[in-house]
């Protein structure tokens, strides 16, 4: 599924047009986004937690020359499924 099935599923699925689906689609995306670079979790009970790590900058290895190079630090976003999304897999 892609952003556009999203949006394709919920207008269908509260009899709305698309471009309502596609405000209401975004506005969710814009909202946890804002939330995660606010340094927050957006969590939602039943389907999962969206929070950012940090990683610290370190020193890595080109594997086609084996020579040392830096990489940068950075946020990364995780994502941890909840335990009814867990259930409905197995």
């Amino acid at each position: 599924m892609n952003k556009g099935d999203l949006i394709d599923a919920v207008a269908e699925a509260v009899g709305i047009t698309k471009g309502d689906a596609t405000t209401a689609v975004n506005t969710v995306f814009g909202s946890i986004e804002g939330c995660l670079q606010d340094g927050d979790k957006a969590s939602f009970v039943g389907f999962g937690t969206f929070s950012v790590s940090h990683r610290p900058a370190r020193d890595g290895r080109n594997p086609a020359t084996g020579k040392t190079i830096k990489i940068a630090a950075k946020n990364a976003v995780k994502f941890k499924a909840g335990k009814s999304l867990v259930d409905a897999m197995n």
